[in-house]
């Protein structure tokens, strides 16, 4: 059995024991790309084939492999301080008390690595569902203290100075072949039978505030395959997405959040981390809501993704994926 296949074997147990409705495994190694799937794109309304190619909803993957890179390139271009004030880019953030408001203070170094004292996660998509209206919302909200969190408010702000700074909204953002803001539902995993919505979610964001923000936000919106995942770690571990020092704050550790080792955007490897006890110190990586992972090794120059649609048709069930995830990164990386 190659460690390949010995990192498929957890994933298609999951399948067979209906934890999960299907996934894709892939792995860039020696710079060749290795995919596999099994299981179900959707099981209702119909039932589909996963195929390799499925398009995923990458959710908070949107953070790392959007936005921080993003933020990153658009410093690397003398367009932004990383150690500036997001007011800097957004000049009417909190206005209404420019000298005193905490918001305006915050940096965008603190964004990524979650070192704010802004909340986890708010049902701004209960407020309304007109993205303009929602975006004046989050700038002008005098939001409460809370401990640094690992937080999707932080990477909305980010998004809302990334369309300030190009002048281009997010969903026409130019992004690597193979991701995409407006996928095909065709080509699309399920999600979840949202309640809210109404719906089988197909093709849409699964995110409540990114589908009131219009679709793309700075925390989620992001489609993807497995193939386009790998292609876009290995433009990282080339040198070819990011300059030498971009990469190095990725890596180099800003916070920690309940355990986890934080650097810009990405996780760092970590005892008990979704990627797996057995990592390289080097690992990057993040996970996704909906199901889905990324995890890169930095000094391996070996990356590997997992993506499934574990809240297909409903996240409230134990699909116990914190645990797969954690088995596969195992087997990836087992000498």
């Amino acid at each position: 059995m190659t460690q390949f296949d010995a990192a498929f074997a957890p994933i298609q147990q999951a399948i067979d024991q209906a934890r999960i409705p299907g996934a894709v495994l892939g792995l860039l190694e020696h710079g060749r790309t290795t995919l596999r799937a099994a299981g179900h794109a959707t099981l209702v309304p119909t039932r589909t084939a996963m195929r390799e190619d499925t398009v995923f909803d990458l959710a908070s993957l949107t953070k790392v492999v959007f936005t921080t890179t993003a933020i990153l390139r658009l410093a690397e271009q003398g367009r932004l301080d990383l150690d500036a004030p997001l007011a800097n880019a957004i000049p009417d953030l909190r206005q209404y008390d420019v000298a005193n408001a905490p918001e305006r203070r915050l940096t965008f170094r603190q964004c990524l690595a979650h070192a704010t004292h802004l909340p986890a996660v708010e049902p701004l998509y209960t407020y309304g569902q007109d993205p303009q209206t929602l975006r004046a919302f989050i700038l002008q909200r005098e939001w409460r203290h809370f401990p640094p969190a690992y937080s999707d408010i932080n990477f909305l702000l980010l998004g809302i100075a990334i369309e300030r700074l190009t002048g281009a909204p997010l969903a026409d953002q130019p992004l690597p072949p193979g991701f995409t803001f407006r996928p095909n539902p065709a080509d699309c995993a399920a999600t979840e039978h949202c309640t809210w919505r109404g719906r089988v979610i197909q093709g849409e964001v699964h995110d409540e505030n990114a589908f009131a923000m219009g679709g793309a936000a700075g925390h989620a919106g992001l489609f993807g395959t497995a193939a386009a995942l790998l292609a876009f770690a290995q433009t990282l571990l080339e040198g070819t997405l990011l300059n030498p020092s971009s990469v190095a704050a990725l890596r180099t550790e800003h916070n920690t959040i309940q355990g986890v080792r934080r650097g810009l955007g990405w996780q760092l490897a970590t005892p008990g981390w979704p990627g797996g006890d057995l990592c390289p110190p080097a690992t990057i990586g993040h996970t996704g809501f909906t199901g889905t992972g990324l995890w890169i090794d930095l000094e391996g120059r070996r990356a590997w993704t997992l993506l499934t649609n574990r809240v297909h048709p409903s996240r409230h069930t134990e699909s116990g994926i914190a645990a797969l995830r954690q088995r596969v990164g195992d087997a990836i990386n087992r000498k």
